[in-house]
């Protein structure tokens, strides 16, 4: 078992939280991509991060399901310390089966949709929760069915993602993350890839994730989207957490100049 290097004792995870981030800290090798980041997300919220390239945004968002290993800090997810199991004051990884328990409970979805060409829409939809979750198949393709209807891709079902626009494979994908019935959902850049004409159909997927209580954390440059639907901004520079707010408030008057360099850029 690995030991998480740098810890102290914690104060016990709020259970009204979806994420809790205590003092993360991630480096590849000497670059320190995350400096002690500390960061909340309540149940049913939606929490927006925006910044430059290369601040850190996404590796926080892998950290958040385990994709990237934290070095220090303490990361929890509906209570449950995420990657890890406190022995004696001490953090030891999980096994990986474990670790495959806590990421099934978390959707993600990326930039680029993923999607298997082979399959078909419906297949693409249910093959993690036959496969992962032991659901049948029947039940798998009756969950399936709604969730294409809820991304509008219901006459989509047997069709194959080759003949898809990428905002249609993106809403696959969206699906596809739902019906592991996920108690918290990450986006990282979900609409950087597509075409502009085809950003709306994502975004309004989203809005209506939201309006329906979706716990999500969506790394985004979308900024009308960040202010229209998210309960906190997060600008992220350099490894850290510049300024946080209301994103409206954040938005019309920011407090640190790094915030208002960036935001002039892209308003």
């Amino acid at each position: 078992m690995t030991v998480l290097e740098g810890d102290t004792e914690p104060a016990a995870p709020e259970t009204r939280l979806m994420v809790q981030a205590e003092r993360i800290s991630k480096s590849f090798g000497r670059n320190h991509v995350l400096r002690d980041i500390s960061l909340e997300v309540k149940r049913g919220q939606v929490m927006c991060l925006i910044g430059p390239s290369g601040s850190g945004k996404s590796t926080f968002l892998r950290c958040i399901n385990h994709l990237e290993k934290i070095n220090a800090g303490r990361l929890y997810v509906d209570g449950e310390l995420v990657g890890y199991r406190e022995i004696d004051g001490q953090l030891h990884e999980m096994r990986d089966r474990d670790v495959r328990r806590q990421r099934s409970q978390i959707g993600m979805v990326f930039q680029h949709f993923n999607l298997f060409p082979h399959k078909t829409v419906l297949e693409n939809v249910i093959e993690a929760p036959v496969l992962l979750r032991k659901k049948s198949r029947r039940d798998a393709t009756a969950l399936a069915e709604e969730l294409l209807a809820r991304v509008g891709l219901a006459a989509k079902r047997n069709t194959y993602p080759r003949s898809l626009s990428g905002g249609q494979q993106q809403r696959v994908a969206i699906a596809r993350a739902l019906a592991m019935e996920p108690k918290l959902m990450l986006f990282d850049e979900p609409t950087s890839a597509l075409d502009p004409e085809l950003v709306g159909d994502v975004l309004e997927v989203m809005k209506d994730l939201a309006r329906h209580g979706t716990t999500m954390v969506v790394v985004t440059h979308e900024i009308g989207f960040a202010r229209e639907v998210g309960d906190t901004l997060v600008f992220m520079d350099s490894g850290v957490v510049v300024e946080t707010g209301d994103p409206r408030q954040v938005l019309a008057d920011p407090q640190h100049e790094r915030t208002r360099n960036f935001l002039s850029q892209v308003l």
